[in-house]
């Protein structure tokens, strides 16, 4: 069966005490909107609708930069979650699939939940999300006669028999195209809120004679993020599995809970990764690298056997090879690495290609900014850059080259040539007491 999602986006988030719109806020280095997103996008969906409303260009904004596809309505007025719901009516016209409705400031519904789900929607007409609440406190109660939802009750509107009942709504609904689009026709904004709310459309789908259940998952999965504590709570709990789930597929953590990954981060087996090593978003790891204690990844590749810090950085564009060496203290930026090359010491490499078995010495900066424009730096295999080489890009240096110690490279070095670039020593014999003593007696008189 097709399916289409509505992921709703719409709230402001005031309990965030934030400009910033609340499915925006970042969890493991991705907005909350994108979790959402991901997890639907496992099902490949037919279309993708999200429900903006507050900061509405920016939400799709970020919708669309993860997803070019993406459909983006917006909800002027915040009636209520079907009210919501039907703003992406247009948007789906002429679909006739089931529909899943998530929530962009839920980021951990799985997709085996969802096709659990969609599974079960093949049974009844609406599909509705359950969980067993640990302390059920406010959400509304899911009353289940054997396996047919018959009603969601709010807390409010509960009695104490039914606020007795654990089993709670996530929100998270599935029904097929014509029967939700029907149901929300038929829900009303008699309630002290006046606002139109999805949650009716079971209660209508009842009276109707059509049939309704629920699915269940963990509490976890449910957790929605309405404060920064809640925020808080969702990267704790993101970076808690992703430690397990990297100790299980067979990476090393020396102590995992001084590592932090990013939504997207894949390290190969048998890598290891010491103490305090951060990931930011776009980083592919293979077997066997090693990130030494304190370094900083994103938007990179380390191939395998590679290594890289302590207090290494590896920003967008940095493509290591097999046996690469990246030491202390070291940047590498939008910059190829062949296999076995070395940059162990102090050094910036950016907008560079390195060769083969190059070793890069302490100090060296490829000087690739002007002010205006970037500029290029290639070095060829088993070349040896001197230590505090400045290589002013665009500049080549070739196959076996190298560069004298202390050098400012402005032009091509051919392969196999040394380039020495730098003025001739002048040693004055004496000078420097002189010097000194003229200094103190500048300071004595006040200067």
């Amino acid at each position: 069966m097709s399916v289409a999602l509505i992921i709703l986006a719409a709230g402001q988030g005031t309990r965030m005490n934030s400009d910033t719109p609340k499915v925006l806020h970042r969890l493991a280095g991705a907005p909350l909107l994108v979790h959402a997103m991901k997890a639907g996008a496992a099902l490949a969906p037919d279309r993708t609708v999200v429900v903006a409303g507050t900061g509405a260009e920016a939400v799709g904004a970020a919708a669309r930069d993860w997803d070019p596809e993406v459909q983006v309505v917006v909800q002027a007025e915040q009636l209520g979650t079907a009210h919501a719901v039907a703003q992406a009516r247009a948007a789906l016209e002429g679909f006739s699939g089931d529909i899943i409705m998530l929530y962009g400031d839920t980021p951990f519904v799985t997709p085996e939940t969802l096709e659990r789900m969609q599974a079960a929607r093949a049974h009844h007409a609406v599909v509705v999300l359950g969980f067993e609440a640990a302390d059920p406190a406010r959400y509304g109660r899911l009353v289940m006669a054997g396996e047919v939802l018959e009603r969601i009750v709010e807390f409010k509107d509960a009695d104490a028999a039914t606020r007795a009942i654990t089993l709670c709504n996530s929100g998270v609904v599935c029904a097929d195209a014509a029967t939700l689009w029907s149901l929300i026709d038929a829900v009303g904004n008699d309630n002290a809120a006046g606002e139109y709310y999805l949650t009716d459309i079971v209660g209508i789908a009842r009276a109707q004679g059509l049939s309704a259940t629920a699915v269940t998952c963990p509490e976890a999965e449910t957790l929605g993020v309405n404060t920064r504590a809640d925020l808080a709570a969702a990267e704790a709990a993101f970076q808690a599995r992703a430690r397990a789930q990297a100790l299980e597929d067979g990476v090393t953590l020396t102590a995992p809970e001084t590592v932090f990954f990013a939504h997207d981060t894949v390290i190969g087996r048998d890598a290891v990764i010491e103490p305090n090593v951060i990931f930011g978003p776009g980083v592919t790891v293979e077997s066997g690298a090693i990130l030494r204690a304190f370094s900083h990844l994103e938007g990179c590749h380390v191939s395998a056997g590679a290594t890289v810090g302590p207090f290494a950085r590896l920003r967008p564009g940095a493509e290591l090879a097999e046996n690469v060496h990246v030491g202390n203290f070291v940047e590498i930026k939008n910059a190829q690495l062949a296999e076995g090359a070395k940059v162990n010491h102090l050094s910036y490499i950016g907008d560079a290609d390195v060769g083969a078995r190059t070793n890069v010495g302490a100090g060296t900066i490829t000087c690739n900014y002007d002010g205006v424009f970037k500029h290029r730096t290639t070095i060829g295999a088993d070349a040896f850059i001197g230590s505090d080489t400045m290589l002013v890009a665009p500049v080549t240096v070739g196959d076996r080259a190298m560069t004298a110690t202390g050098a400012v490279i402005t032009e091509d070095v051919p392969a196999g040539a040394m380039a020495i670039a730098r003025a001739r020593q002048v040693t004055k014999p004496g000078l420097a007491e002189k010097f000194m003593k003229r200094l103190k007696a500048l300071k004595a008189k006040g200067h």
